[in-house]
């Protein structure tokens, strides 16, 4: 549910629990919108003014939070985790007050859908910082990543395949080309992400002397996850187009290049052969947690999850015979944004 955001000094984030949507208006030059998007893994934020075509962004923040670190075996989110998170939501709101952001829509993905406190947790979170999360089902989650990254699809008549992997699932979009943005023809959310997939192996066994075994399971776990999603693919898999977006192809793009820190305007709409992919995943899936924490883009903070992207990643390309990998370093976030502004009036 989009919310209204006054223009007052008031911590308030939301209209009236469980009201309807704001009435669509012609847009005005001076609206801010903002799009915030609780993961299990990150929390993310974006605020920005529509501009000719698009949109243009004044503030972003974003923070690996681990909301959904051990709910693969409590089942809840842990207050730890609900914590972190409520100290990162704490700084977005005041990101959103001080830009006096007019319109936010603010969601919540797999661990509040899954965790038995997931709405005792978004309660606290309104209660604290003023912001009214909604927990989307996973069909929205997908629907949103297609809307804020497809215009990076390769060109083409073909079949394409768009995926998000996220922290507690990944979501699979088979889309074919529409008028003016592709159409949604099926799409499969997956229960693991790097987070529950991490958490199902074990960390002993993806550090361990068996480690490229325990990177086998993982794969192997994950394609057994896709049966149904593939009955629903296209027989004729030829000029098939794949894109990703998530951190785990953003750190792997980074690693192809061999970048010694991110840059987003290197890797947002990169193209990488599908083989490189797959030796960089093999690579890094051998490595132990010394050796992948030394490489830049991956460092300590993403060094314990990235071996599960790796393998979520390869049961993709197992499934989908494309080429090449379109990365996008777009997704939920920049969906909220453009279908509030497009609501409004704007072209975008």
């Amino acid at each position: 549910m989009a919310q209204q955001v006054a223009s007052t000094p008031s911590p308030s984030f939301s209209g009236p629990a469980g009201g309807n949507p704001p009435v669509p208006r012609r847009g005005h030059h001076r609206d801010i919108y903002g799009a915030l998007d609780l993961g299990t893994n990150n929390c993310r934020l974006l605020i920005a003014r529509p501009s000719e075509g698009g949109f243009t962004v004044l503030d972003a923040f974003s923070r690996i939070v681990r909301l959904g670190h051990g709910l693969s075996t409590r089942g809840k989110l842990s207050q730890e985790s609900m914590d972190r998170s409520v100290e990162a939501l704490a700084i977005c709101a005041d990101k959103l007050r001080r830009r006096h952001v007019t319109l936010a829509r603010s969601v919540a993905t797999e661990a509040c859908r899954r965790a038995v406190n997931g709405r005792e947790f978004v309660a606290r979170v309104k209660r604290e910082t003023g912001i009214a999360l909604e927990i989307i089902s996973p069909q929205e989650e997908a629907r949103l990543a297609v809307l804020g990254c497809h215009k990076l699809l390769e060109p083409g008549d073909g079949p394409a395949l768009i995926f998000d992997i996220g922290g507690g699932s990944t979501e699979l979009v088979l889309v074919e080309q529409g008028e003016t943005a592709p159409r949604i023809r099926a799409w499969w959310s997956a229960p693991w992400g790097v987070v529950s997939l991490t958490e199902s192996e074990g960390r002993e066994a993806i550090e361990g002397k068996d480690r490229v075994l325990a990177y086998g399971r993982m794969r192997e776990r994950v394609f057994r996850s896709f049966a149904h999603f593939v009955e629903m693919l296209p027989d004729d898999r030829e000029n098939v187009r794949l894109l990703g977006t998530s951190g785990t192809v953003t750190t792997l793009a980074s690693v192809h290049l061999a970048l010694p820190a991110y840059d987003r305007r290197l890797i947002d709409g990169l193209h990488v052969p599908v083989g490189d992919m797959r030796r960089i995943s093999t690579m890094i899936a051998e490595m132990d947690f010394t050796e992948r924490s030394g490489l830049p883009c991956i460092g300590t903070e993403r060094a314990d999850m990235v071996v599960a992207g790796c393998a979520i990643l390869e049961a993709i390309l197992d499934i989908w015979p494309a080429e090449t990998l379109g990365i996008a370093d777009r997704g939920i976030r920049e969906g909220i944004l453009r279908s509030l502004m497009a609501r409004d009036g704007y072209q975008l």
